[in-house]
């Protein structure tokens, strides 16, 4: 089940209620009031509400443990009640990844009817809490990631990290190819936050700067959300899948122009945090396993992630992208670039 119902409440266990609510009556020497207390108790119990994540809250996939927004920006997270939704509720977010410099202060703002909400003003990792008066439930089973917005980068750095321009940066586009909103700032104490059951944040991160603190990344959801599809494929497939190796995910902008002469694209989706470059490795050792069962770990392996891929965007139009198929060289195995471009595309 996703998330649990919980309750806050008190119960008088082994006191019969005035009356004989529960066939007997409260016996000579017990303090009625004790009785009163019970019963009102009980009668409490029926205006009970409890609340869990709703069935979309966690993706398609139903495996993702965060969600994005920017500073500020009103968001929606389905939630499933039990019982009235209470009247005078209230929700916070509480942050998790507090440190140095960290602001933890938690406000209570008003329970909206839509389960719309305001994300917090500081960028940092959070969960919700909704309540009442009487009670509360920490919802802690999504995360959310609030972004450091775009325009806080000052030229090519951003906090003294190195990321270069976007090749449309300046242009004013709001297509697939705008820069991005805003980055996931990744410390040293966050680089393990888990994006979904099989993904963390560090996997995706450019691959420099190495002892550079904090770093900046882009991460679209709905690459999270495909890549656990596929493997949620390949299993329904027969294909054993139980982990997936990211062996390039975000390039910032001035890591990509390294490797124009090499192949990479200068429209690169990379750069835009919606695009992976994986294969299939459950025994961990580095190198794509033989999907296929023919002996031999190759291309071929590759072309059975890509069926699965195919599967998922007919169910998941909304997921459409490219997919592209590359050879063994010196410097790794085959793999597969998958992305979520909007747009179909096969190489």
């Amino acid at each position: 089940m996703i998330g649990r119902f919980l309750t806050v409440s008190m119960v008088i266990v082994g006191i019969p209620l005035a009356g004989g609510r529960f066939g007997s009556t409260v016996p000579a020497g017990a303090d009625a009031a004790l009785g009163d207390i019970a019963l009102l108790e009980a009668e409490r119990l029926d205006d009970d509400w409890g609340v869990e994540l709703g069935s979309t809250a966690r993706g398609r996939s139903g495996k993702l443990f965060t969600t994005q927004a920017l500073p500020g920006e009103r968001l929606t997270i389905p939630l499933e009640w039990r019982g009235a939704r209470p009247a005078k509720g209230w929700y916070r977010w509480e942050r998790d990844d507090v440190g140095k410099g960290k602001k933890s202060s938690a406000v209570n703002l008003a329970l909206e009817k839509d389960d719309t909400f305001v994300a917090p003003s500081e960028p940092g990792v959070y969960h919700l809490v909704v309540g009442d008066a009487a009670r509360s439930i920490s919802l802690d089973e999504l995360k959310l990631i609030v972004k450091v917005p775009f325009k806080r980068k000052q030229g090519t750095h951003l906090q003294g990290y190195f990321i270069g321009r976007f090749p449309t940066e300046g242009q004013k586009r709001d297509d697939r190819y705008a820069t991005p909103a805003g980055f996931i700032e990744v410390t040293r104490e966050n680089q393990n936050l888990k994006l979904s059951e099989h993904f963390r944040i560090r996997e995706f991160l450019t691959k420099d700067q190495h002892d550079v603190w904090p770093k900046y990344v882009v991460i679209d959801p709905l690459l999270i959300d495909k890549l656990e599809l596929v493997m949620q494929e390949l299993n329904a497939m027969g294909v054993r899948a139980e982990r997936m190796h990211i062996m390039s995910g975000f390039r910032t902008p001035q890591y990509n122009a390294r490797g124009l002469k090499q192949g990479r694209a200068s429209l690169s989706r990379h750069q835009y945090g919606d695009a992976a470059d994986v294969w299939i490795d459950n025994d961990g050792d580095g190198y794509m396993d033989d999907l296929n069962g023919d002996g031999k770990r190759d291309t071929n392996d590759a072309r059975v992630i890509l069926k699965a891929v195919d599967r998922v965007t007919a169910k998941y139009p909304e997921l459409t992208g490219g997919a592209g198929i590359y050879r063994a060289n010196s410097a790794h195995g085959p793999f597969i670039h998958i992305d979520v471009r909007g747009k179909k595309a096969r190489w």
